[in-house]
């Protein structure tokens, strides 16, 4: 599915509904004119009545993005140096997103110094840094002409359920997925 009003139908669900789903689906960013593609391999879910969400406490200046339309993108900078991309999810007004945790390249970019496409999107900071995602994107929906666009595959993968990881709060919600056994999950669950 790639018709831009049926993408956001789609995701206006609950981020913990949608996270999963996104799974094998595939992330396409446009940069000069080449389209880089991008398989999600890796999630997690923030959504309302969560600690560990952005919007927890209210709406403010830099999470006002994920109370908008779903298919628009939350683009945040974490420890002042790495970006995250974020999906946001469900109905306006419900601040619900989906961190983009990891994915797996189909090419390695030119300005990428690496001679293995293997393991450069495992984790939220290095695919933003490989697909050149930063918060000039913030608010941006997703759709060709803002060169981010995401295709939706119906899939039947093994999917693992965990909890979500680098949080101090709402530690013990098993909000992350993963498709089981891919390389370029960021961190694989113990046990």
């Amino acid at each position: 599915m790639t018709n831009l009003a049926d993408v956001a139908l789609w995701l206006s669900r609950p981020a913990e509904e949608v996270a999963p789903q996104l799974l094998g689906c595939t992330l396409v960013r446009k940069v000069d004119g080449v389209e880089y593609r991008a398989l999600i391999v890796e999630t997690e879910a923030y959504a309302p009545g969560d600690p560990a969400c952005h919007a927890y406490r209210k709406k403010s200046d830099r999470n006002a993005v994920m109370f908008g339309k779903a298919g628009s993108v939350y683009v945040y900078l974490i420890y002042g140096i790495y970006h995250c991309l974020n999906i946001v999810t469900d109905l306006e007004g419900v601040a619900s997103a989906v961190l983009i945790r990891a994915v797996a390249l189909d090419q390695i970019p030119p300005w990428v110094q690496s001679s293995t496409s293997h393991r450069l999107g495992a984790g939220p900071g290095k695919l933003c840094r490989i697909l050149k995602i930063d918060r000039s994107l913030n608010g941006v929906s997703l759709d060709p002409e803002s060169d981010l666009w995401l295709e939706i595959e119906p899939n039947s993968l093994e999917v693992i359920q965990t909890t979500r990881i680098g949080l101090t709060k709402g530690i013990d919600i098993p909000w992350r997925w993963y498709i089981a056994g891919h390389p370029e999950v960021s961190v694989v669950a113990k046990g």
